[in-house]
């Protein structure tokens, strides 16, 4: 099925959009990964709740066979990120309550402008070592809290605290400057994460090339690249505390990436609601209009 899609992309329809295929064919499944990402990005937005059938139709894009999309949508089900309700013969999906604190602080984390003040202070947390240390730690990190230290988690004051860690110690500390900046190296590993956004970068850039030669995609195609943009962008994103610019090197390239992110994802954003429009269902019928919240998204 890849080498029909492939062919297709081949023959001019759009060939950035093949490469990036081309490289998610490569990587391990992420089918639940980018379900997670249609529904936050999409979805969400216009109701919550979707066919079966309209994310298969998405999925057969990707070359990624229907059998392996019911499989991680069960998954997902069965772990209480979805529910499902069923009319007649057909299945819709909308997320369950489970992680919401979690899912929306990721949606402000994704496409809200980063913090521009600084006040030269930082969140500490000590996480005592009880039955739910685990839990704790993966939301501090979901969160954007760097552990210099076993055991303790840091983040720029104002940062939000996730329900999972309110059981923790808070203290809140000054570390300006250079003493800032040992606390940031110890507690994020940003070489990896500037890495990932140059990586990024050069997987979208083609894409930004395409679209300002002027070079249109279908609703299909704008929909699918809109998807696997946001996909990669939040795996990166996600892990990036997102620190004071006085915090990181002039030449950061978390900057670049988002700068990157927003100009395509405009650029998408008409064809790709354009092919929801026209394909994308639930129990009530088409999905109601899209929220206000789409236009505000990577606004600086």
């Amino acid at each position: 099925m890849f080498a029909a899609a492939e062919t297709r992309y081949a023959l001019g329809m759009a060939h950035p959009l093949s490469s990036i295929i081309a490289q998610l064919k490569r990587e391990p499944s992420r089918t639940g990964s980018i379900i997670i990402t249609v529904f936050g990005d999409a979805i969400v937005p216009r109701g919550g709740s979707v066919w079966l059938g309209t994310l298969l139709e998405f999925f057969k894009t990707l070359d990624i066979d229907s059998g392996v999309v019911r499989t991680a949508m069960s998954r997902l089900a069965a772990d209480g990120w979805l529910t499902r309700e069923k009319v007649g013969r057909n299945s819709f999906y909308r997320l369950a309550d489970k992680g919401r604190e979690t899912f929306e602080a990721a949606t402000r984390h994704i496409y809200d402008p980063p913090p521009s003040d600084w006040t030269g202070r930082f969140e500490l947390l000590l996480i005592s070592n009880g039955d739910d240390r685990d839990a704790a730690r993966e939301a501090l990190k979901n969160a954007g809290f760097g552990s210099p230290l076993p055991g303790v988690w840091v983040a720029p004051s104002g940062v939000p605290v996730p329900q999972e860690a309110e059981g923790a110690i808070r203290l809140e500390v000054s570390a300006e400057d250079d003493a800032g900046r040992r606390l940031l190296s110890a507690s994020w590993p940003l070489d990896r994460t500037a890495d990932a956004y140059l990586k990024f970068i050069k997987m979208f850039e083609p894409l930004r090339g395409r679209i300002g030669r002027g070079g249109n995609l279908s609703d299909s195609d704008a929909f699918t690249a809109r998807i696997l943009l946001i996909h990669y962008y939040r795996r990166v994103v996600l892990r990036d505390p997102l620190l004071p610019g006085a915090l990181l090197p002039a030449n950061w390239p978390g900057r670049a990436a988002r700068e990157l992110t927003g100009e395509i994802y405009r650029a998408l954003l008409g064809p790709s609601e354009q092919w929801l429009d026209g394909h994308a269902i639930s129990e009530r019928g088409a999905l109601p209009p899209a929220r206000n919240v789409l236009e505000r998204r990577f606004r600086n």
